[in-house]
């Protein structure tokens, strides 16, 4: 069968639109990519997750809006940001506001958000976690905070090539990375950052980071 290349941002809009799509790299098998998670509605432990967003959030890495529809129903100021515009299409159908940005390139409200909130593995987005916090560093307030969802302990830090896969088509390979709390200690230091609590939310785990004074 001949692979036809094509982008990450083509087949992530297709899984959303429906179709089925898997990812392969990040484990020894290619896995479904679990985007009934994404485009539910939020659950008690999401919930429990946006309460430690208790003020004006950016959602990075947004996807289909379910994070931040649940904070704009709440009544807070939330902006969901996703390099994918049927993402961003899909959070602002939710009733939220949503625009297709690169986290590392300019945005809206840099150095006053209060949160920033990195969730569904998304501290793995371009492969290397301390850039990524060190970025979101610079979005937040002096005294803001960076909500971060991570794998449990016992799973180490590694970061890898992926690819997205439906059918005849793949995107192009693309840095991810995984950090799990035995980990996060040490990257939040390195992005001048410490970690301030740790928050059990069902079979998941949030840590809440500040910058360092």
């Amino acid at each position: 069968m001949t692979q036809t290349q094509t982008s990450f941002t083509d087949l992530f809009s297709r899984a959303l639109q429906g179709s089925p799509v898997h990812i392969v790299g990040l484990e020894d098998n290619p896995k479904h990519l679990p985007v009934q998670d994404w485009t539910r509605d939020a659950d008690p432990a999401d919930l429990a997750l946006l309460d430690l967003c208790p003020t004006c959030t950016i959602d990075v890495g947004c996807g289909p809006g379910r994070l931040t529809s649940a904070l704009a129903a709440r009544g807070q100021i939330v902006l969901g940001i996703d390099i994918v515009s049927e993402a961003v299409g899909q959070t602002r159908s939710r009733g939220a506001a949503a625009v297709v940005r690169d986290v590392f390139k300019p945005m809206p409200g840099e150095g006053r958000w209060q949160n920033a909130l990195l969730a569904d593995g998304n501290i793995g987005i371009g492969g290397d976690p301390v850039a990524l916090l060190a970025r979101l560093r610079e979005l937040i307030s002096d005294h803001g905070r960076i909500v971060v969802e991570v794998k449990e302990t016992g799973v180490a830090m590694k970061t890898l090539w992926a690819t997205l896969e439906c059918g005849e088509a793949t995107s192009r390979p693309f840095r991810w990375a995984i950090v799990g709390l035995d980990d996060i200690e040490q990257v939040a230091a390195r992005a001048g950052l410490v970690v301030t609590s740790r928050h059990p939310i069902g079979d998941r785990w949030a840590v809440v980071l500040q910058v360092h004074q």
